[in-house]
């Protein structure tokens, strides 16, 4: 297995970059200083954890005691029941919704994509539990849409290209057969391609190096760049792949750490172990404008930025993913963050906005951790699928469906919602993954 690379060996690798890729406004673009020799000294290396692209079909083989087991397959079955009612004649979900992503203007043909993949991966993964006629038809939309010329140059041209192409990477390997997993290869093929590297110009240097955006020349974040790295490890790419190291290069300069993040940001920040939306334009973070200093920390004295939940987990989750162990620094600082937050009422550092993404990215990035137990901050180890199951349970409605009475990012749309708490429960109802 390859030792994961440092910014040294990066740049050592690199050929003369070509020139700025023309869409980027240069102005937009950080370089960093590399990090010292000590910090990259600390990179501990363990096999990411295998994908597991189905839930348990018996409580026996996940730690859940029965009761609570049967509760979350309730709660799925019902979810996925609303779905399937939702459904159009052609397959798809969310085809009226106008999506505008940060900094984008709103995008419909490919949000429409997006959220169908997404509930095919929902219906793939609940085996027999689902309606068998509604995956069938929203595997016959994804694969209609991956035929179309017109709907894949919407899809490369458009805002969301990186997050309708992860989605159905995620999804046609959640199906699993010849010809969806053709299909997710060709996927990951575009969005690794559309990474942002050396061959826009961009080199390990740079705060954009390694990250995924939403397109058209934006600028990356960790939001998109956990979604290429979830459809990486759905498809099951190495994690010495170099579109993974590269990832991951983006991903630790997220990270609220002085010892190995050299932003000034992060060296002016708490130092918490957390993490923020995005490296790039100087850093952002969500929770920083929601507690009144400014998406970028303009209005500190001492310009800083703040760790949130939602993007806490997604960087756990990435660096795992990416082949880090639980015994890298970063990673442990990541789960102390976890630790002293660690909650099923909010997002940490954003209350209700982005509930269910949160509670999605906390689940994917809990079961890859391999941990059954989180301990909180007053020390009580907390059995996070248990806890999770009754907190969505609770939030279900009469019809089987979930919504976030704060519309931020969609989730009030209950479509969009439900996709997001039944892929929750389908975390917990996994297998366990396989021990270190």
């Amino acid at each position: 297995m390859l030792a994961a690379l440092s910014i040294s060996a990066l740049l050592a690798l690199q050929t003369t970059p070509p020139a700025l890729d023309p869409r980027i406004d240069a102005k937009r673009i950080t370089t960093l200083p590399e990090p010292t020799v000590a910090t990259v000294a600390d990179v501990v290396r363990a096999p990411s954890p295998d994908p597991v692209l189905r839930i348990a079909t018996r409580a026996e083989s996940v730690p859940l005691d029965a009761a609570t087991y049967a509760k979350a397959r309730a709660a799925v079955e019902r979810g996925l029941a609303y779905l399937a009612a939702k459904q159009t004649r052609r397959g798809t979900w969310f085809e009226a919704e106008e999506v505008e992503p940060t900094d984008m203007e709103p995008r419909k043909r490919a949000a429409s994509v997006a959220v169908t993949a997404m509930a095919l991966k929902a219906f793939a993964q609940a085996g027999e539990i689902g309606d068998a006629a509604a995956r069938g038809r929203a595997r016959t939309a994804i694969d209609a849409a991956l035929a179309d010329a017109k709907v894949m140059e919407t899809i490369a041209g458009g805002g969301i290209g990186n997050y309708t192409m992860s989605s159905v990477a995620s999804a046609l390997a959640a199906v699993g057969d010849a010809d969806a997993k053709l299909g997710a290869q060709r996927a990951v093929r575009w969005i690794t391609e559309n990474q942002w590297d050396d061959a826009e110009g961009v080199d390990p240097t740079k705060d954009w190096y390694g990250g995924a955006g939403y397109g058209n020349g934006k600028r990356p974040d960790l939001s998109n760049t956990q979604m290429m790295l979830d459809a990486m490890h759905d498809t099951g790419v190495s994690q010495d792949d170099p579109a993974m190291q590269r990832a991951l290069a983006f991903v630790a300069r997220t990270q609220n750490r002085r010892e190995s993040n050299p932003a000034s940001w992060a060296q002016s920040g708490t130092g918490d172990g957390g993490f923020v939306y995005s490296p790039a334009n100087g850093g952002e973070s969500f929770a920083s404008d929601a507690a009144g200093e400014g998406r970028y920390g303009e209005k500190m004295t001492t310009r800083s930025l703040r760790s949130y939940g939602s993007m806490t987990y997604a960087g756990f989750k990435s660096m795992l993913y990416a082949g880090l162990s639980k015994d890298d620094p970063r990673v442990k600082d990541a789960l102390a963050w976890i630790s002293r937050h660690f909650t099923f009422d909010e997002n940490p550092g954003l209350g209700q906005q982005g509930y269910f993404y949160y509670i999605h990215a906390m689940s994917r990035a809990l079961h890859a951790s391999r941990l059954d137990r989180v301990t909180d901050a007053k020390s009580v180890a907390r059995d996070w699928r248990r806890e999770l199951v009754e907190a969505l349970a609770a939030r279900q409605r009469d019809d089987g469906s979930w919504k976030n009475d704060v519309e931020r990012w969609e989730e009030s749309n209950e479509q969009l919602a439900t996709i997001y708490a039944v892929l929750a429960l389908e975390e917990a109802l996994k297998p366990a993954a396989m021990t270190e």
